[in-house]
Formats: structure tokens, sequence, C-alpha cells
């Protein structure tokens, strides 16, 4: 899941090798709030291309302002020229991004694969297997370190989401990433770490959290998964919300999807309210995002979330819509400290919950799209895994 940055990194970066790397950051935001995309009326990183007009050259206030003085709204972009409009604040490296940057030899990130294939450390290793695990970590590390470099807010790394059914072994590979970025000497307090929401993997962010460890929990597809992750104190949980709206236009059976539709709401909306309500009104640390948003009317459902991460169309189209200073519209924050004070959950949504209850709660969506996401990142870690045996050694090595 993005401008020139201004750092010193860029201008020193040839304008074909900028171009290739700024391709492959991934504009998912994690940064602290002072940290993270906000527009403003006089922004100059957000600009117009040539021949294109944009509200903003005059000077007025956009929807795109509006929503991001609730919300803060998060680029969700790859592409190069969509950078110089949205600049990501913080970045995510994942087995995807490895296999972008192995198609593009041309990229600066191309370096920092070299560098983890050939670290003696992972060389000396007695299996193959032990040295390929030690390879992924470290060229997730190193192109992690690279990102870190360029964006001020945090960096997001995928954990081999092969381990998610089983919590040591997530805490383990957590561990061993770490102990990489800190051999480059990234700071853990710009890292985060993430995990899919499983029981095991919300196990695995409780153990993390408590040696103050930032863990990240994707693919929440239920109310279960978002209480068990806020009460394992996750430091970011993201729900999917156009994901579970498709599969409830195309699937039956499941109960919380059900329930939202027979009240006339859409089941992600009616998710990421409950579960801000549920952060915020007991006290939870946790932060929400909102992803797999569709168009504007989403944006503006979701007003209050932590996070809304925004498709450049969705952007794009906010940006170019004007709001007269004496226009009576308004934008209304939907979700507040306040509303989520007088929301009402029943007795078994206040549960601890346990492997047992969280199993039992768990309903055919979440099981099928958390099975999907998963099998995504697996056959993507498998990919990187069959490459990396193909190019090892690297160059000079």
């Amino acid at each position: 899941m993005s401008s020139s940055l201004h750092s010193p990194l860029y201008s020193s970066l040839s304008s074909s090798s900028a171009l290739q790397d700024r391709k492959l950051i991934n504009a998912v935001n994690f940064a602290k709030p002072n940290l993270i995309f906000k527009p403003r009326r006089s922004l100059p990183l957000i600009r117009a291309s040539a021949g294109f007009s944009s509200s903003l050259d005059t000077g007025l206030s956009t929807e795109l302002d509006a929503v991001a003085s609730h919300s803060e709204i998060v680029p969700d972009t790859v592409i190069f020229d969509d950078f110089e409009k949205f600049p990501p604040t913080a970045g995510t490296v994942s087995s995807s991004l490895l296999l972008g940057i192995c198609g593009l030899p041309d990229t600066k990130f191309k370096s920092a694969v070299d560098r983890a294939l050939s670290d003696s450390e992972c060389y000396g290793l007695e299996s193959s297997d032990l040295q390929m695990s030690c390879f992924f970590n470290k060229a997730l590390a190193h192109v992690g370190g690279d990102l870190a470099k360029l964006v001020p807010g945090r960096v997001s790394t995928e954990v081999d989401a092969r381990l998610a059914y089983d919590t040591h072994g997530i805490v383990r590979k957590v561990h061993d990433l770490l102990k990489a970025y800190t051999e480059i000497e990234v700071p853990p307090e710009r890292l985060l770490f993430k995990i899919p929401a499983t029981w095991q993997g919300i196990e695995a962010s409780r153990v993390l959290e408590d040696e103050g460890i930032q863990t990240h929990l994707t693919f929440v597809y239920s109310f279960c998964q978002a209480a068990a992750a806020a009460q394992a104190g996750a430091s970011v949980i993201q729900i999917f919300v156009g994901r579970l709206r498709d599969w409830s236009r195309n699937h039956t059976g499941d109960s919380e999807v059900e329930s939202a539709l027979r009240r006339g709401e859409d089941p992600g909306l009616a998710l990421v309210t409950k579960a801000y309500n549920y952060i915020h009104k007991y006290g939870h640390k946790t932060k929400l995002m909102a992803a797999a948003v569709r168009n504007k009317q989403d944006v503006f459902n979701l007003l209050g979330v932590d996070y809304i991460i925004t498709p450049l169309k969705v952007l794009q189209s906010l940006k170019e819509s004007v709001t007269l200073p004496d226009e009576k519209y308004s934008f209304t924050r939907r979700l507040s400290p306040q509303s989520a004070a007088a929301f009402n959950f029943t007795q078994d949504e206040l549960q601890k919950w346990d492997q047992y209850s969280f199993s039992s709660a768990m309903g055919p969506a979440s099981v099928e799209l958390l099975t999907i996401g998963m099998d995504g990142y697996i056959n993507q870690a498998k990919r990187v895994e069959e490459l990396f045996g193909k190019i090892w050694p690297p160059p000079n090595v």
C-alpha cells in the first residue's frame, strides 16, 4: 500500500534511480500524529501537474482539507507521480515489495537485497532452511532500514504468515527481525511488525507489546478479532471495509454481517464503528486503521477513525472538490470519544476473550477473508525464497 520528500537522500539520487526507488515505497502510514499526512490550504507538497487545474491552486478549502481535520488520511499508492501529489510519511516492507525490488535491477533498494544476500552470518548457518530464513530476515530489515531513511514515520514489516498459528514462532521471528534492524541501527520506535489476526497472532502481539515491541494486526474482519487485539494491546489494527462489503454481496450465513445488513448498515463500516467505540469507550491504546476504502462516501462515513487508507482516485476527487467559505455544507465527524461513550455493548461482546470464545465467534466471513489474505502473503513469501535461491550469491560475493 506517495512527492519529493525534501530529504538529502533524495537530492543525491539520480533521476532514474529515484524514480525506481519511489515506485517501491508502500505509503501505508503508521506515523506519529505530528508526522502524518495533513493537507492544508497552502501545502507546497500537494500540487497539480502541468495543465491540470486544482482547487488548491486558488487557495480555497477542499473536501480533502475538511476530512483531514477529522482523520489522518493515508495515501494508498506506490506510484512515483502520485508521490508528488500525496507524499508518504511511512512505509511497509513485505514479500511483495521484495519481489518488486528484484524485478527492478536499477533501483537503489536492490543494493539492500544484495547486502542481505551477502551477509556472512547467514552464510555460516548449517542448513539451507536456516540460511534462507536468515537471508529473508536480513532482506526485509535492510530494505526497511532504507525506507526508514526516506520517510519520517514508522516502517511496518511483514511477519511470515506461515507462522500465523504459532505464537512462539511469531515472537521468535519478530525478535529475529528486530535483531536485524538493530544491527543496522534502526531504533525499535521506528518499527511496527505486521501480524495476521489469528488467535495465535493476537497472543504473540500481547507478548511483544509487553516487551515494548509495537505490533500491527492485519486481516481483521470481525468484532472478536478487533476486541481481542485491543485487549492484547496491539498498537494498530487494520480493518478492510470494502473486502467485507464485497463478501456480504456474494455470501450469506455470517451472523455479524447479517445483523449489520438488517439494521441497514454496511458490514465493513459497521465493524469499524463498533471497534472504534469499543477501543475508545474502554480506554484501549490501540489505533484503528480503515483500509479497502472504495469511494468518497466511505471516507465521509469513517470520519473520526484514526487512519483512513485512501486510494489515489478518491484522494484526487477530494482534492478537486471545493468547499467555499460561505457554504453551509459541513463534514460531520461520525466517530468520536463522545459517540463511543454512548454506544452499548452486549455482555458477550465485553467478555475477556480467550481462544475458545474467539474461535466460536469467528464467522464464515472472517474465517474466509483471513485465510485468503494469509494465503496471498504465503504465496508471495515462497516466490521470494525461490527467487533468492536463483540469484544467490549476488555479484562480487
